[in-house]
């Protein structure tokens, strides 16, 4: 533009040193120059502006880039804290895991243990109601059955199994030891123990030193009367002695001394179960 300009002002010297332009020719350049003029004005001034709207957006690419930097910087910080999380969270699934499976180990060892504690409370009732229906009334004055704590207890009285002082077997307790000693061949799993038990007045006779000794000697005689009168088998078979040590009454009154003095059956369910039992129970592991 600033070629084309000062190419129309040098024609117009040229031709005005000539003095050959006519006035119309003259007003024609002139009207060229000023419209060439006005145009360069322009340009100039869009030249500034359009300068000026590039320096803006140099600054705002810069912005920009900037600010994508940092995002690039937040989403590692996010990247960095979302695999932690994934990390820790697959830690926890396997920790969830172990503990799920430690549970259930010991939900299904309680089993077991309900199982066999069911069972066993079973057979205790169905032993306890067919010793009672085994006995008459006459017999049932003298005996008492009970379960106690997951034991079947057979008290009988001593005026019935023994006469005063004495550890012999009488002829009446034989027909009532006879149904008991049927009913435990029918529940060859449960144990014996015969517990002798006496009042707290003293004895002394031969061989009879006291009432630790009437007491053991009593349950003894029943023991065997079991063993070899009705074929139990010993190996099922205890015998122990309370003495006056474990009274159910007072002895103050001749009533509660008559209930004191008991020989107790005792059946229990084999240990050697609920031993292997115990054996298996889940141990918990370790964590590192």
């Amino acid at each position: 533009m600033r070629f084309n300009s000062l190419f129309v002002g040098i024609a117009l010297v040229g031709l005005l040193s000539t003095g050959c332009v006519s006035n119309k020719k003259y007003a024609e350049l002139q009207s060229k120059y000023d419209d060439l003029q006005d145009t360069c004005g322009k340009t100039r001034e869009e030249l500034i502006n359009c300068n000026a709207d590039s320096r803006n957006m140099q600054r705002q690419l810069e912005a920009a880039q900037q600010s994508n930097s940092e995002l690039k910087k937040g989403m590692q910080e996010l990247k960095s804290i979302l695999d932690k999380s994934m990390e820790a969270n697959n830690q926890g699934s396997v920790n969830i895991a172990k503990l799920v499976d430690e549970i259930n180990a010991s939900n299904k060892y309680i089993k077991q243990l309900v199982d066999a504690k069911s069972k066993s409370d079973s057979l205790n009732i169905a032993l306890t109601n067919k010793l009672t229906r085994s006995l008459s009334n006459d017999e049932l004055r003298d005996v008492d059955v009970k379960v106690l704590k997951g034991v079947v207890y057979i008290s009988l009285a001593d005026n019935m199994l023994f006469k005063t002082g004495s550890y012999e077997v009488s002829s009446r307790a034989m027909e009532t030891l006879s149904k008991i000693a049927k009913i435990l061949k029918d529940f060859k799993d449960f144990d014996v123990l015969v517990e002798g038990n006496t009042d707290n007045v003293p004895i002394s006779r031969t061989n009879i030193r006291n009432n630790w000794d009437l007491s053991a000697l009593r349950a003894s005689s029943v023991v065997q009367v079991l063993q070899k009168d009705f074929g139990i088998n010993p190996q099922r078979l205890s015998a122990a002695g309370r003495g006056e040590f474990n009274p159910i009454a007072d002895n103050e009154s001749d009533l509660g001394k008559q209930r004191n003095r008991r020989t107790e059956i005792i059946i229990t369910p084999k240990l050697d179960d609920f031993m292997e039992l115990i054996d298996k129970a889940p141990e918990a592991e370790q964590n590192d």
